[in-house]
């Protein structure tokens, strides 16, 4: 399917970006990419190589002109946001999608300054953007449906896997999700309970395998049996309630920063970027064979 798009704005080339530009490229959609820095270029050209339809401009209201959609991928900061989306939003089409990246922050907070806030929504993509397929989309209080459901519309014909959220909450769902695991994976470490390898192991070669393939809740349905999921909540239910209330609230300081940080230093320091490229190869291979087992829409 050809995704109903002449042309997209990428602002800000950091990681998240530089992913958004090779995703759109692969799908031969001219991208103008727009970044202050002056070796923003350079560093798109390193990682994508020398891809015809990308323009490099340093202003974004240049950049957003003649989009259909734009992906903005600047700094996690609101007042950044705010400012940066007033600019587009003043130069822009007035059916040009803004959408944002942000990781944490609501569209209601990030279209505050906009005069046209109906085409403002997040658009929020998992690290890198171009391989893995999740994009949660949520609009704000003044987002019209009528944007959302052509952001949803656009993303699947990248051979993304929209997440439309009904509600804004900081943080979205996945990043919510991981923070939940994240606090009690901090808490054993601070505990001294599990090694941050062994924590890592723990989860890499056990639930995160079964996650992977069809996540939590299909997971435990599936592990209930020709009961299914009622099986698993009336009888294993009352256990994890008691866990609940055990689970634990690390004191997030520098001494626990330290140790986390000694710990993945001890497991992985000096490999980074050779697990990196092993990790986006295996992510491929993940994606292809999830495809060929009708778990995932072949991308």
């Amino acid at each position: 399917m050809k995704p109903p798009v002449r042309a997209a704005a990428v602002v800000g080339a950091g990681a998240i970006g530089v992913s958004w530009v090779e995703l759109l490229t692969r799908h031969d959609i001219p991208v103008v990419v727009a970044d202050p820095d002056p070796a923003a270029a350079d560093r798109v050209r390193k990682s994508l190589g020398d891809q015809a339809g990308v323009t490099f401009v340093t202003d974004p209201a240049r950049a957003v002109a003649d989009a259909d959609i734009v992906f903005e991928a600047g700094p996690e900061r609101l007042d950044v946001k705010q400012e940066l989306f007033a600019r587009m939003d003043a130069a822009a089409p007035l059916d040009t999608l803004l959408t944002s990246s942000s990781s944490g922050f609501t569209p209601t907070n990030i279209q505050a300054r906009c005069a046209h806030p109906e085409r403002v929504l997040v658009a929020h993509p998992f690290n890198p953007p171009d391989l893995v397929p999740l994009v949660e989309v949520v609009g704000g209080t003044r987002t019209a449906g009528a944007a959302i459901e052509r952001t949803v519309d656009i993303l699947a014909a990248l051979g993304k896997e929209p997440v439309r959220l009904h509600r804004e909450l900081p943080g979205h769902v996945a990043n919510r999700l991981q923070a939940a695991l994240w606090r009690e994976a901090y808490y054993l470490v601070q505990e001294g309970v599990v090694s941050v390898a062994d924590l890592d192991r723990a989860i890499a070669s056990g639930p995160g395998l079964r996650w992977a393939l069809l996540g939590p809740i299909a997971t435990q349905h599936l592990s209930g049996g020709e009961g299914g999921l009622r099986h698993v909540l009336e009888h294993l239910g009352p256990p994890m309630v008691a866990w609940w209330a055990d689970l634990g609230e690390p004191t997030f300081d520098a001494a626990l920063i330290d140790r986390l940080v000694s710990g993945v230093e001890d497991e992985v320091g000096g490999r980074e970027e050779a697990l990196r490229e092993s990790r986006d190869h295996a992510l491929r291979e993940l994606l292809t064979l999830k495809a060929r087992a009708g778990l995932q829409e072949d991308q």
